[in-house]
């Protein structure tokens, strides 16, 4: 599978209907990666094919409903496949025009490249040499600067949330074949929203489902807030706006009134035959409801259990619901301590007067039974200094809950990334943080009774108590590891996207050399006070990581240092913690260190460090050079994500 890299510019406002033949809107484009492009030469045989196959997508244009996948194989190994896909509102002159656009465009921006993507408003259009028009590619998130106000911020995300899973499940279920829905409703009186989720028709329902779930699930992590969000995926895209982008009159569609000449008869056999279907239909959801509600039941006492029965050995209590609601007072607000991808969390006070935090999984969560079972089971199986301590968890009906030890300094992010808060992180107190988090993933990879791959390390998941100890926690993504296994493949990528190793996110291939690279992207965060992604849109580079790398063969590598720290720190100490950040981040995972060398490596000086190697720069320069230059700051900004049509989770897509 190739790999890409994304680009886009800023998203355009709202364009008339009624000019609906008006140009098509440009939105977006994936080129492959210039480490890993293949080209085509010109004047061959694959460039015959592939004009051959962008004729044929503008020739189908009008035709097919709005979607259309192909390919030409004249002389192997020259084969190219491609399709488009319109947005399912426009008319198919609408259609014809923009394919005809994107098929000239798409060549244009990917000069010679042998597979690329493109989106538009109106469609989208991609081809590949490969041997499958597959979907573990990246796709691309756009969305409007403007933000709605503060004060209705929090109802407008939970209103948001619900809108694009109606129209998701709406698009899923599309009896007409097309997966594709939109929703409008009123959010307040001055704020109407308009929702849209469409997937490629030749997704199964599951894969079409999982994909949409994916795209709604980044939402709150890159565009929380924003009056307006789209995310572009290659098998399916969603987008909402607070106007109609959509031609609203094209979608609506009003009941048909019975002809007057029909007469009372047809009245009458209508009833006749409408009547029936309705008591038989009102029967099978009554039947539906009580099914599944049992099904819910037994899957959670299978649960319920499991745990048990893993935890047999284990002192970790089932709370009722009923004393989880009274400890957190009914999950009121005022007790919210965090909030992500899975749910919310709430700090707690049981009889005793003893502190919880409540990690209480939202029904629409992407962390499913499994992943709760995961995270209960193993988390109370971990006893280390340096990794959060289950107390108990809770599961009744649609409830599920982990109940925690209360950690009163929240988690790292909250004070690293923050221009007041990271003052009160010194550059001893940054330096004993990077020393624990390397004792707590080494104490998961190796000196466990289980090995643990934990998948998702990052800031926002290194909790701070009250003496600025580091504790690793969320472990619903980890892996438990067999003795004599030293990697995996997965078809199921979770995690967030500049933490992730290249070789998991673009082949779904982790180990514990996975986490080590995590591991080196956060010691540069606390070395530097900057997220990876914070170098996006500057001068310097395209991401910490390709700033760091910069500096350090520039032979200035403490130009990376965060500018509060410039007036106390330990220069042998940070030029250290540098050298090994860039050693985790390299891009052959045998080139990385073991935690256990990691450990070694922060605790003696008479260790010797190898030299570091370019860091993996098709990962982190995420938004090439060219975007930049065509971004318009003032209307968006944009992220790209890596999806794969069997992705389960993903969370915490930063904004760029």
């Amino acid at each position: 599978m190739h790999h890409f890299k994304s680009s886009a510019i800023s998203m355009f406002m709202l364009l008339s209907f009624a000019t609906s033949e008006a140009a098509p809107v440009y939105s977006a484009v994936a080129c492959t990666d210039d480490q890993f492009a293949t080209y085509y030469q010109p004047n061959t045989t694959f460039q015959t094919n592939l004009n051959l196959l962008l004729s044929s997508l503008v020739s189908n244009a009008t035709l097919h409903d709005g979607f259309y996948r192909t390919n030409i194989s004249i002389g192997t190994p020259n084969e190219v496949k491609g399709l488009f896909l319109c947005r399912g509102d426009v008319t198919p002159s609408a259609c014809h025009d923009c394919v005809s656009a994107a098929s000239v465009n798409i060549t244009r921006r990917c000069t010679n490249q042998t597979e690329s993507i493109i989106w538009y408003d109106e469609c989208m259009l991609r081809y590949t040499n490969s041997s499958t028009l597959n979907n573990i590619v990246p796709g691309t998130s756009l969305m409007s600067v403007q933000a709605v106000p503060d004060s209705d911020r929090s109802g407008f995300s939970d209103f948001l949330a619900s809108m694009l899973n109606e129209a998701a499940q709406e698009a899923v279920d599309s009896s007409s074949g097309k997966k594709f829905a939109t929703r409008e409703a009123n959010f307040s009186s001055s704020m109407k929203l308009y929702t849209l989720a469409q997937c490629t028709p030749d997704l199964s329902s599951s894969d079409c489902n999982t994909c949409l779930r994916s795209a709604i699930s980044a939402i709150p992590s890159c565009c929380d807030g924003k009056r307006g969000a789209r995310n572009l995926l290659p098998g399916c895209n969603i987008r909402y706006e607070l106007y109609p982008f959509y031609n609203v009159s094209a979608i609506s569609t009003q009941p048909q009134s019975p002809s007057s000449s029909s007469g009372k008869s047809n009245v009458a056999v209508i009833v006749a035959i409408v009547v029936p279907i309705v008591v038989v239909f009102a029967l099978f959801v009554l039947g539906w409801y009580f099914l599944r509600k049992r099904a819910s039941r037994k899957l959670n006492t299978y649960i319920r259990d499991s745990i048990r029965e893993d935890l047999n050995d284990v002192d970790c209590l089932q709370f009722d619901f009923a004393t989880v609601e009274a400890a957190t007072n009914s999950f009121s607000d005022e007790n919210k301590i965090g909030q992500g991808g899975f749910g919310v969390v709430y700090k707690g006070i049981l009889p005793n007067g003893m502190e919880i935090a409540v990690k209480r999984l939202s029904v629409t969560s992407l962390q499913g039974a499994v992943e709760f079972r995961t995270e209960a089971t193993l988390v109370a199986k971990l006893q280390h200094r340096n990794l959060t301590r289950l107390l108990g968890f809770c599961l009744e009906g649609r409830e599920k809950m982990l109940i925690y030890e209360y950690i009163p300094n929240k988690s790292l992010d909250h004070f690293l990334f923050d221009p007041v808060k990271q003052r009160e992180l010194d550059w001893s107190r940054r330096y004993k943080i990077i020393v624990g988090i390397s004792r707590g993933m080494l104490y998961l990879h190796e000196d466990s009774q289980l090995r643990i791959i934990h998948r998702d390390l990052k800031a926002s998941n290194v909790l701070l108590d009250e003496n600025m100890i580091p504790k690793i926690s969320d472990f619903g993504m980890a892996k438990i590891f067999e003795a004599d296994q030293t990697q995996v493949n997965t078809g199921r990528i979770v995690g967030t996207f500049g933490y992730m190793s290249p070789e998991y996110a673009m082949r779904g291939q982790f180990s514990v050399k996975s986490d080590v690279f995590s591991f080196g992207v956060l010691v540069l965060e606390i070395v530097s006070g900057k997220k990876n992604t914070d170098f996006y849109q500057s001068n310097q580079a395209d991401d910490l990581l390709s700033f760091a790398w910069k500096n350090w063969t520039e032979k200035t590598p403490l130009e990376l240092l965060d500018p509060s720290l410039r007036g106390s720190y330990s220069r042998n100490e940070v030029i250290r913690c540098i050298h090994i950040g860039l050693l985790c981040v390299q891009e052959n995972p045998h080139d990385r260190p073991s935690m256990a060398t990691i450990a070694l490596m922060l605790n003696s000086y008479s260790v010797t460090l190898s030299l570091p190697r370019q860091p993996a720069s098709f990962l982190h320069g995420r938004t090439p050079n060219r975007l930049k230059h065509g971004l318009d700051s003032d209307q968006s900004n944009s992220c790209s994500i890596p999806w794969s049509v069997n992705e389960a989770s993903f969370t915490g897509v930063y904004p760029r």
